[in-house]
């Protein structure tokens, strides 16, 4: 690269990939760490040749409504995309890569962490010690359901799917049912002795837990609804570190506060970083801020994969995490 192509970080990255991107790119650093609204987009658009975003970044046809745009390239940092706005960006000439890989193990280590918290009542524990309430050990206290040699179901087998399946049945002995769009490979599933099933219908009423690891996005959303938390047993527990539209959040504080499910433990939120209020009222919820990649290896490796892909991308190769 004879001139550095100038690069727009929309939110701040650890300082290590931070410094490395500055010694290839002219680098602009979004310091103040807050999201960028569409009017900001548009004119990063019309003036650097990439632009580096998170899924907090909403890139939707407005974001992108730039007729010259500068950028060649949206550089995600995360894995998925829905957040930006495929078509209207291909119809600007603009290539959008994600970083795979890199997080499906520390995202599986938040899964697991989610499953365990709410079978074993942790939050109530935590919260019970913070407000000086607890008053020793007793036979029926904060009583929770064993997690090992139970039946897990896995909607979305692709790389983190896996990665919890594998912890899963090795970790905790647990049966594993899968239900994936496509099928998966039977060697595959011989790894972890999991069983395919063709519909979601046919996998929740098997389940004392279910695990997403779907994509989100319009083909998604609401996957998980009324119709199907009716499905689940009602000691069943389900776990959200996928994307927050994937489950119908009205339905699931309405499963939880009538105790039609055993409990849930959510990563992810429909309207990020907003709660809905109904979900804040349940006590067989626990809740954590998005940290699925939280990860300091995991955050670092995402930064790295954005890096290579733009030196793909500007040395005139394609990148390695094309996804449009």
């Amino acid at each position: 690269m004879a001139v550095k192509p100038n690069i727009l970080v929309t939110r701040r990255w650890p300082a290590v990939v931070e410094q490395k991107l500055a010694e290839t790119y002219n680098v602009e650093l979004n310091r103040s760490d807050r999201p960028l609204s569409p009017s900001d987009f548009r004119e990063a658009i019309g003036r650097f040749d990439a632009v580096l975003p998170t899924v907090t970044d909403k890139i939707g046809p407005e974001a992108l409504d730039v007729p010259r745009a500068q950028t060649k390239i949206l550089a995600n940092y995360g894995v998925g995309f829905n957040h930006i706005d495929v078509d209207t960006a291909a119809r600007r000439g603009i290539a959008i890569t994600n970083t795979p890989d890199v997080l499906s193990e520390c995202t599986a280590d938040l899964a697991m962490t989610l499953m365990l918290m709410v079978a074993r009542r942790a939050g109530d524990g935590e919260r019970e010690l913070r407000a000086g309430n607890w008053t020793g050990w007793r036979p029926t206290h904060l009583v929770g359901t064993k997690v090992s040699g139970k039946t897990l179901g896995i909607i979305g087998f692709g790389r983190i799917g896996q990665q919890m399946a594998r912890r899963a049945h090795f970790g905790f002995g647990m049966d594993i049912v899968v239900y994936n769009r496509s099928a998966v490979d039977p060697a595959v599933l011989a790894q972890y002795n999991a069983r395919q099933v063709d519909t979601i219908e046919t996998l929740l009423p098997q389940c004392d837990f279910v695990s997403l690891h779907c994509p989100g996005g319009a083909e998604n959303r609401n996957m998980i609804n009324s119709a199907r938390l009716d499905l689940m047993k009602e000691d069943a527990f389900l776990i959200n570190t996928a994307r927050g539209e994937v489950v119908n959040e009205s339905a699931l504080a309405q499963a939880l506060m009538f105790d039609t499910i055993g409990g849930a433990a959510l990563d992810v939120f429909e309207a990020e970083p907003r709660i809905n209020p109904m979900l804040a009222q349940c006590d067989n919820l626990v809740m954590l801020p998005h940290l699925g990649s939280a990860t300091r290896e995991a955050r670092e490796a995402m930064g790295f994969r954005v890096l290579d892909n733009l030196n793909d991308f500007f040395e005139g190769a394609a990148p390695r995490d094309l996804v449009a």
